[in-house]
């Protein structure tokens, strides 16, 4: 009769612990669609890089991968193109591709969530699920929200409010120039600037504004001059990539001092180099995260390094291969169907702080940095690019305080 309950509580086990390790060892591959080519090519050719060394750290380390899977990821060459983003989603689909990831560009982003909403609505069983790493347009998980689309940076607006909340509490401020790309981020970038600054500091003087075509100019010295007359004190811009490398340096160039650069990609390849030591106390970033967080994020970010060459600065990498195996150890599958679901109102321990993917939008709610260019120190050694520099820390807004509202009416599988 024992040996009788001892074989049927053996069996009863197995059967319950048989699910939860239904996805151990699957191989889950990533399409990663961005630029590695043209202007952003040094930007993309980064990240794709990060997501694979990443994923070998995951791979590798059992805590942080409670799924037990194996994720794998192939870059995909968009040129900075929503038209070309929409052809390779299609040959990633056929290639047998379910999860994908892009963040280079906005316009490219809603080009993938409106490609997966037909794409899965008619193809039932063969579902793809869109992972946004830095594609920051609020309208992403606003008006065009998707239940296929989930987004890790956080969005212009919830950067805008903490960015601003800085800027109201420093009384040297009174007059500022925005300069933006021509795209959608841009524009949303200025707008939320000048709303924000309106309600929190009135007495702020926007002296100018400009908008320039994203990723062709090589010469920003008439920009700069354009600033310099103004009169301003601070700069607002959400340009990244060479765009923004470019700005700083001809700012740098052309002597613009007592000017105060407020950004939100300043760590992005060539804009620590152009910064160097002439922009120390003068450039401000706003950001997820910094490059002297320690735990498996500062491991990484040295590793990479070492290995590479370059720095790791996409902090919603490595949240992107948490909150998938988390997801896929919740579902207990792979399958991007159950999987997303699993990823609705997920929390999890992202780099450097617990986070939540809101279930009303699919906007990761996380805090955010205020940081400082400034020399490395013992305390802070990571140095960006080798230059003896990185931003620093000099204010922290928890997830309360940046979380904003969204007016997504999310149309979910089912109705």
């Amino acid at each position: 009769m024992n040996h009788t309950l001892r074989a049927t509580a053996l069996a009863a086990a197995l059967a319950w612990s048989a699910p939860l390790l239904a996805q151990q060892g699957q191989t889950v591959k990533i399409a990663w669609i961005d630029p590695l080519s043209g202007l952003m090519a040094a930007v993309g050719n980064n990240q794709i890089k990060s997501f694979q060394y990443v994923a070998e750290y995951f791979n590798s380390h059992p805590e942080l991968n409670p799924a037990g899977v194996k994720f794998e990821v192939q870059g995909f060459d968009n040129k900075l193109s929503p038209q070309e983003t929409a052809s390779l989603l299609k040959a990633a689909i056929d290639q047998g591709f379910r999860y994908v990831t892009q963040g280079n560009g906005s316009g490219a982003s809603l080009a993938i969530i409106e490609a997966l909403e037909r794409h899965n609505a008619r193809n039932p069983g063969k579902e793809v699920v869109f992972i946004n790493h830095s594609g920051v347009d609020p309208d992403l998980t606003n008006a065009k929200c998707s239940y296929w689309h989930f987004r890790l940076d956080a969005d212009t607006s919830m950067k805008m409010k903490a960015m601003t909340d800085f800027i109201q509490a420093q009384p040297e401020v009174k007059k500022v120039f925005l300069i933006n790309q021509n795209y959608a981020h841009g524009h949303q970038v200025a707008k939320y600037a000048k709303d924000l600054l309106k309600q929190k500091r009135p007495d702020i003087e926007i002296v100018g504004e400009d908008l320039h075509p994203l990723a062709q100019v090589r010469d920003f010295a008439p920009y700069v001059a354009k600033i310099r007359a103004s009169g301003a004190d601070a700069v607002i811009t959400g340009n990244w990539g060479s765009d923004l490398a470019l700005l700083i340096k001809a700012a740098s160039d052309a002597g613009l001092e007592n000017v105060k650069f407020f950004t939100y990609y300043a760590g992005v390849t060539g804009s620590p180099t152009a910064m160097g030591a002439g922009a120390e106390g003068k450039v401000y970033t706003v950001s997820t995260s910094h490059m002297n967080l320690p735990g498996p994020i500062g491991e990484i970010s040295k590793g990479f390094q070492e290995r590479t060459g370059s720095d790791m600065y996409t902090g919603s990498v490595y949240n992107t291969f948490a909150l998938l195996s988390g997801a896929m150890a919740k579902a207990q599958s792979t399958d991007p169907v159950k999987v997303a679901a699993a990823l609705e109102g997920l929390r999890v321990k992202g780099f450097d702080q617990e986070i939540e993917m809101r279930r009303d939008d699919h906007q990761l709610q996380q805090g955010l940095y205020m940081a400082l260019w400034s020399k490395a120190t013992p305390q802070a050694p990571y140095s960006m690019e080798k230059t003896g520099y990185a931003s620093h820390p000099v204010k922290y807004f928890g997830l309360q305080e940046t979380s904003t509202p969204t007016t997504c009416q999310m149309k979910r599988p089912g109705g």
